[in-house]
């Protein structure tokens, strides 16, 4: 019973600190995400204090993850096999990202041939307090889903054991 009020509470207030103040509401979350102290006391950058992310995996078999994409809530596939950071091109013009397709061009290769998009730098990525800068990423051309990918999570340590992920 304390384990789930705990949760809660934990849940109840990311929710609360993650919500947008602009004009969309942000997505659902149908991942469970908790934050706790990691055993090191402090990070040099001013003295926070590291956690340990954990996501668990979704009924459809995924890890998704509401992530702040220079200073805006968007919600990603949690990608450990993909390079990059992939925004659908809603997400790319809702953050206020500006492209044109005209613009694409190929950016990779899929199951069904090659993948048209724009390579961006996103000036700053952050889940649950672990910021990177300057991450390289593409808008995809008719994409579903933005992807979290290696540019984002390969400058943390990811561990997945069974249906969790630990992001430190």
């Amino acid at each position: 019973m304390q384990k789930a009020l705990f949760f809660m509470i934990v849940l109840g207030t990311g929710i609360g600190l993650a919500w947008p103040s602009g004009e969309r509401p942000a997505p659902q979350r149908e991942d469970r995400v908790l934050a706790t102290p990691a055993p090191e006391a402090a990070a040099a950058d001013g003295g926070r204090v590291l956690r340990e992310t954990i996501l668990e995996r979704s009924e459809g078999g995924h890890f998704y993850a509401n992530v702040e994409v220079n200073g805006q809530l968007v919600r990603f596939l949690v990608d450990t096999g993909a390079t990059g950071v992939a925004l659908t091109e809603a997400d790319a013009k809702r953050i206020g990202i500006p492209f044109s397709p005209s613009d694409y061009t190929v950016v990779g290769e899929g199951a069904a041939g090659p993948v048209r998009g724009k390579r961006i730098t996103l000036a700053r990525v952050a889940l649950d307090g672990k910021e990177a800068r300057e991450v390289h990423g593409v808008i995809l051309s008719g994409g579903g889903m933005s992807l979290l990918g290696q540019a984002y999570l390969g400058q943390f340590a990811v561990e997945m054991r069974g249906d969790t992920m630990r992001i430190q």
